[in-house]
C-alpha cells in the first residue's frame, strides 16, 4: 500500500526535497543488505517462525514511524527499521514455508505465495489510491498506520502454526552439532551457482520493471501515466489468473528449464517494449506496454515455482534460514543493481539499445539456467 507513495508522502506532505525523498527511499533497500542475512542466521538459531514474527513487529515499527514524521532523519530510522523488518519476514517466510510443506509440494506452495502476493500488491495499489490525497496529510498518516497494523495482524495466525521439528544434525564424530555458518552454505558450489543465476535474472526483469520499463514507456514510448497504470495492472491481473493453471502446466518439469523459458519470456518483453516505444503513443503503444507487461506477468509465473523450491531442497534442514538468506540476498542485489544500470543507460544517448542488452542478457541468463541444470541431482531439479 505505501512504498509506491513514499515519495509523493516525503516531498508534498512533508516537504521534503525530492533528492532527499529518493534516499530515504533508497534506505528500504540499503537495510535489506543487513536484514536477509541476519534474517537467515536468527531462522536458524531461534527458528523461522519466530524470525517472521519479529520482523513483522520491526516493520509495524517503522511504518508507525513513518506516519508521524516531521525532520529527514526521523524519515531515515523509520525506513531503516521498516526495510530491515520487511528483508528480515521474506527469507523467513520462505523457510517456514518450507518447513510446512512436503519437498513435493514446495514449488506449489510457492506458486501460491506468488499468486496472493500479487493479489495483496494489486488490492493495496487500489485501497491506497482511493485513500490518500496530498491535500489532507492526515490520510498518508491513516495509510501507514494501517500499514502497520496490517502486518501485526499477521502476527496471531502465525502463532498458530506449528513448524515440523527438526532433527539435530550429527557432526563428524557422531555427537550433535549446531547449525553451519554462511561458510558452509558458500561451500556448496550448487548453491552459488543457483545464487548468480537469481541475482542475474532478477537484475534483467524485476529490476526493470519499475525502472526502465516505465521511464521508457511514458518519455520516448509517449503514453499518459494513466496508460502506464493500466499496463502495471494487466501485468498484476496476468499473474493472479495465470499463476496456477502455468504451475499446472510445468508440473514434473525441470526447474532450471522453466528459468530458462522466464528469461526466453523476459527477453521478448524487453524487445516488444523497444518496439512499442517506436509507435508515437496513442493507442497502439498503450497495447503494446500492455501486451509486453502482459508477456512479462506469464513469464514470472514460469519463474515463481522454481528457484525459491531449489534453494529450500539443496538446503539442509539445520542451515534452512542461511540458503533462503543468501537466496533472498541475491534478490536485494538484482532490485538494486538493475535500476542503477538502467538509470546510467537510459539516460545516455543510446537509450533504446539498453533493451537490446537486456534481452541478450536474457538469453545468456537462459543458457545458464540449462548449464546449471547439468550440475543439478534430478531429485531437487523437478516442478
Amino acid at each position: 500500500m505505501t512504498l509506491p507513495f513514499l515519495v509523493v508522502y516525503l516531498h508534498e506532505v512533508r516537504g521534503f526535497g525530492l533528492r532527499t525523498g529518493g534516499l530515504i527511499l533508497a534506505t528500504v533497500a540499503a537495510a535489506s543488505l543487513a536484514g536477509n542475512p541476519i534474517s537467515g542466521i536468527l531462522c536458524d538459531r531461534i527458528g523461522a517462525r519466530v524470525t517472521v514474527v519479529l520482523g513483522l513487529v520491526a516493520a509495524a515499527a517503522g511504518s508507525v514511524l513513518l506516519a508521524g514524521v516531521q525532520h529527514p532523519w526521523q524519515a531515515f530510522i523509520a525506513t531503516a527499521i521498516l526495510g530491515f523488518g520487511v528483508s528480515t519476514v521474506w527469507p523467513a517466510q520462505d523457510a517456514l514455508l518450507a518447513e510446512l510443506v512436503r519437498p513435493d509440494q514446495r514449488s506449489s506452495v510457492f506458486s501460491v505465495r506468488f499468486l496472493t502476493m500479487n493479489a495483496g500488491l494489486g488490492l493495496g495499489a487500489l485501497l491506497a489510491a482511493a485513500v490518500v490525497d496530498v491535500h489532507r496529510p492526515g490520510t498518508f498518516s491513516a495509510l501507514y498506520l494501517l500499514d502497520g497494523v496490517s502486518f501485526l495482524v499477521f502476527v496471531p495466525l502465525l502463532l498458530s502454526v506449528v513448524p515440523a521439528r527438526r532433527p539435530p544434525r550429527p557432526d563428524r564424530t557422531g555427537g550433535q552439532t549446531a547449525a553451519g555458518g554462511y561458510r558452509e552454505v558458500l561451500r556448496d558450489r550448487r548453491m552459488l551457482g543457483v545464487v548468480a543465476l537469481t541475482a542475474v535474472v532478477v537484475t534483467l526483469s524485476y529490476g526493470q520493471f519499475h525502472s526502465a520499463f516505465p521511464a521508457w514507456a511514458t518519455r520516448p514510448g509517449g503514453i499518459a501515466p494513466r496508460a502506464l497504470s493500466l499496463a502495471f495492472a494487466a501485468n498484476t491481473i496476468t499473474v493472479v489468473t495465470a499463476q496456477l493453471p502455468v504451475s499446472r502446466v510445468l508440473r514434473g518439469r525441470r526447474r532450471t528449464n522453466c528459468v530458462a523459458v522466464a528469461c526466453g519470456g523476459f527477453a521478448a518483453t524487453w524487445l516488444i517494449t523497444l518496439a512499442a516505444g517506436g509507435l508515437g503513443g496513442g493507442i497502439a503503444a498503450a497495447m503494446a506496454f500492455g501486451l509486453a507487461m502482459v508477456l512479462f506477468g506469464i513469464s514470472e509465473t514460469a519463474l515463481t515455482p522454481t528457484l525459491p523450491a531449489l534453494v529450500n531442497d539443496l538446503a539442509s534442514d539445520d542451515l534452512r534460514g542461511r540458503y533462503n538468506g543468501l537466496s533472498t540476498l541475491a534478490w536485494t542485489t538484482g532490485f538494486l543493481v538493475g535500476p542503477a544500470l538502467a538509470g546510467t543507460a537510459l539516460s545516455s544517448a543510446l537509450a533504446g539499445d539498453w533493451f537490446v542488452v537486456l534481452a541478450a542478457l536474457a538469453g545468456s541468463g537462459a543458457l545458464g539456467a540449462v548449464t546449471l541444470g547439468r550440475r543439478l541431482p534430478a531429485s531437487v531439479n523437478v516442478v
